[in-house]
């Protein structure tokens, strides 16, 4: 129990005190009219309260990455919090307050839009497509998970409830944003706060109790499967997430002051945090070892060990509603999911999307090749969706990082998680199955140099130029 009230502490602590100094080190303007107010259409620019955007925000990013990906992370041992605390202090809620804010300064833009201004024209267009990628791999994601939970609660064939959800997600993707997202959220964040403290009591009154084996940092993962770099993959949502860029501009097309954006945007993924402790800890704890976690994932994947979690610690109609709240995040996220691959290829194509026609005419298509991505095994999905979304930050990272570098401002905040999450991306793209499929020393090599090279390609083409003597004279 110490150990998990210690990590969330953490977390607390770096939103005010990290989360501070880079708020401090962006400088926001709150005298400036963000684009909700100076672009209202009534569908995708709405002014919206703090809270609501906050809310929003939180249900947009926390899918299935901060339960399944925390649970498979918990088979790696206490190391695995580790990560998702400093990760979520110096990475991911970075990540999400730049991606936030750079998308109010560019007159709420898209991530493609975003990285473009800052990495060039050739960076935008490969973002165009990639995101797009990410983003409909994300909504599968998002279909078929909850459509499995779904059915393990019903007689109802989970092909049908991937077509319910489809049916749900084509029309919160075309209706305005306040209408469906912005009325029934409020209710969902009642359902997951329920879910998140509901199987915190339950385990602690349990006899199974908080994790009390003792704090090995090394890996105990059953299989023995590296820390490095699959760790860092497979705990993504999290911890560091590239999604959360894609979704981070729906929302700053609707917050109303540049003031609230650590509180919307970095305080959203130190909640993620919290969502992404609570369910590694109830992995750790629930099973008697890595083994047995082990076990319970093999036979149903991370999906089963949600529903024998909730009903064990929680009863018959408790579990059904926590697992009702794991069911509400995925969804909450794969329908604006659609929604920003919509307005990214509206972007792209210059299509205003205030009139319903031209937003069907994005959507339809869309959903289609959507639907035919499920038919792919869910396995292989994860997996690609695992290493696009830590790609996707790795990007977001250096864009904000030349941001920085461009405006004079500390840099490193941004560049530093950058060249991790470069190593990263990399060395699991060489090694991987889905990848090259190279030996783990090599692949490590290949990351480590490609990340120096990268990272002096950068800062040659960003360096600082002198000042001219009538600046240097101010």
């Amino acid at each position: 129990m110490m150990w998990f009230l210690l990590c969330v502490g953490a977390l607390i602590a770096g939103y005010f005190v990290y989360g501070g100094l880079v708020e401090k080190i962006f400088r926001p303007r709150p005298e400036q009219k963000t684009p909700a107010l100076t672009m209202n259409d009534g569908v995708d620019f709405v002014p919206m309260s703090d809270k609501k955007v906050y809310l929003i925000q939180l249900l947009n990013i926390a899918g299935l990455g901060p339960i399944f990906g925390p649970i498979l992370g918990a088979l790696y041992g206490p190391v695995a919090m580790l990560w998702i605390v400093f990760g979520c202090i110096f990475a991911g809620a970075v990540h999400d307050y730049f991606s936030g804010m750079l998308s109010v300064r560019a007159k709420g833009a898209s991530v493609p839009s975003v990285v473009g201004q800052h990495l060039g024209v050739a960076a935008k267009h490969f973002m165009n497509i990639f995101a797009v990628l990410l983003l409909l791999l994300v909504g599968v994601v998002f279909v078929l998970g909850p459509a499995k939970l779904l059915g393990s609660l019903s007689e109802m064939n989970v092909a049908w409830w991937v077509a319910i959800i489809f049916g749900y997600y084509i029309i919160a993707t075309i209706v305005p944003v306040d209408k469906i997202i912005g009325r029934f959220y409020p209710f969902f964040g009642a359902l997951l706060l329920f879910m998140s403290i509901g199987l915190l009591v339950g385990l602690g009154i349990s006899d199974k109790g908080f994790y009390s084996a003792g704090l090995d940092f090394s890996n105990l993962h059953p299989k023995e499967l590296p820390l490095w770099p699959l760790l860092f993959i497979t705990i993504a949502c999290g911890a560091v997430s590239g999604f959360h860029a894609t979704q981070s501009p729906l929302m700053a097309r609707c917050m109303q002051n540049e003031k609230s954006g650590r509180f919307i945007f970095y305080g959203a993924m130190i909640g993620e945090g919290v969502i992404a402790l609570i369910w590694c800890t109830l992995g750790l704890s629930f099973y008697e070892s890595p083994e047995a976690l082990n076990a319970t994932l093999a036979s149903g994947g991370p999906a089963a060990v949600v529903h024998e979690v909730s009903t064990s610690l929680l009863g018959a109609i408790g579990g059904v509603l926590a697992i009702l709240g794991v069911i509400v995040l995925p969804i909450t996220s794969g329908d604006t999911a659609f929604r920003s691959a919509r307005l990214i290829v509206a972007d792209f194509f210059k299509l205003p999307q205030k009139a319903l026609v031209k937003r069907l005419l994005i959507a339809i298509p869309m959903f289609v090749i959507g639907f035919l991505i499920t038919k792919a095994e869910f396995g292989v999905i994860w997996r690609y969706f695992g290493w696009a979304n830590q790609t996707t930050a790795m990007i977001m990272l250096w864009a904000a990082g030349a941001y920085l570098i461009k405006e004079g401002k500390l840099h490193w905040i941004c560049t530093i998680p950058a060249m991790f999450m470069t190593a990263v991306t990399i060395t699991y793209l060489a090694n991987a199955e889905i990848g090259f499929n190279l030996p783990m020393n090599v692949a490590t090599i290949i990351g480590a140099v490609t990340t120096v090279v990268f990272t002096a390609g950068f800062f040659w083409k960003y360096k600082k130029p002198a000042l001219l003597p009538q600046e240097q004279n101010g």
